[in-house]
C-alpha cells in the first residue's frame, strides 16, 4: 500500500480526538477549546474549527484561562499563518510531534512471540504502577476511561515479569496506540515491538485497517521502533505555548 493511500494529518487528528478524548470541547467563535481535567497537552490544546486571524486569537486564550488552563494551541502545516502569529505574539514551539501509520496487516503478520503481551481492559493495579513509573497517572488513566468506542490496555511479559504497558483504541478504520511505556531495564528487549504488534492484532480482529500513533520528534529510540516496523510518517504537528501567561 503507498504512503499516498494512509490516513493523513487532519484524520489522524480527528482519530486523536476520539481516541484520547478531551473532558470536554467547546466552540468558542471559530475555536475548538478543549478541557484537559489534567490529561496533558493533547486535551488542553486550542485549534482552528474554521478560518482564524491574529485578531481571533485572544477570544481562544480567554476560553482557556476560564478553564483554568494556560493557552495552547496545538498546529500544523496547514496553520501556518496562524503559526506566524502565534509567534509573533511570543508563543514558543513545543514537541514537535511526528504522526505515523501503517496497514494492520502488515503489522499484525509479523512474528510475535507468545505470551509476550496481552490486550487488557480495565486495566490490572501493575498497569496503571507501570504507568505512573512512566508519567502516565491518574488524569491520564481518565482519559482513556473516557473512550466510548473499543479500547484496550496492552500488558508486556518479559522472563515472566510485566514489562511494558501501552493503550489501543479505535476510531472507525483507525487503531491509535498511546501511553505506550517500557521501563528502562526492558528496552531493547522487545516489549515495545510485542506491544505494537499484539495491537495490530487486536485492532484487525475489529475490523480496523490501519494502526497509527503520535511520537515527538526528540525521542528517537521511538522513532526508530516505529520506522523498523514499517510504519510510515505521514504527517506532523506541534504546539504553541506563550512563554509566560497572564
Amino acid at each position: 500500500m503507498s504512503e499516498a493511500a494512509l490516513p493523513d494529518t487532519r484524520r489522524l487528528l480527528a482519530a486523536i480526538d476520539a481516541t484520547w478524548p478531551a473532558a470536554r470541547r467547546l466552540r468558542v467563535g471559530p475555536w475548538l477549546i478543549r478541557e484537559g481535567a489534567g490529561g496533558g497537552q493533547r486535551v488542553s490544546a486550542a485549534s482552528p474549527a474554521a478560518p482564524v486571524s491574529g485578531a481571533d486569537i485572544p477570544d481562544a486564550e480567554a476560553a482557556m484561562r476560564a478553564l483554568g488552563q494556560t493557552p495552547l494551541f496545538i498546529l500544523t502545516t496547514a496553520d501556518s499563518a496562524l503559526d506566524a502569529a502565534l509567534g509573533g505574539r511570543g508563543y514558543e514551539v513545543v514537541d514537535p510531534v511526528n504522526l505515523y501509520a501503517a496497514p494492520v496487516e502488515e503489522l499484525a503478520r509479523q512474528p510475535l512471540p507468545p505470551v509476550r503481551a496481552f490486550a487488557i481492559w480495565p486495566p490490572l493495579a501493575i498497569m496503571r504502577d507501570l504507568w505512573a513509573a512512566g508519567g502516565v497517572g491518574a488524569a491520564r488513566i481518565a482519559v482513556m476511561e473516557r473512550v466510548r468506542g473499543p479500547a484496550t490496555g496492552i500488558l508486556a511479559r518479559s522472563n515472566d515479569r510485566p514489562a511494558g504497558v501501552g493503550f489501543a483504541a479505535i476510531d472507525g478504520e483507525i487503531a491509535m496506540i498511546h501511553a505506550l511505556y517500557v521501563p528502562s531495564e526492558h528496552r531493547r528487549g522487545g516489549s515495545a515491538t510485542n506491544m505494537m504488534r499484539l495491537a495490530a492484532r487486536w485492532a484487525q480482529d475489529r475490523g480496523a485497517k490501519y494502526l497509527a500513533l503520535a511520537v515527538t520528534r526528540s525521542n528517537l529510540a521511538a522513532n526508530a521502533l516505529y520506522t523498523s516496523l514499517g510504519m510510515q510518517v505521514v504527517g506532523e504537528y506541534h504546539y504553541r505555548k506563550a512563554k509566560r501567561d497572564g
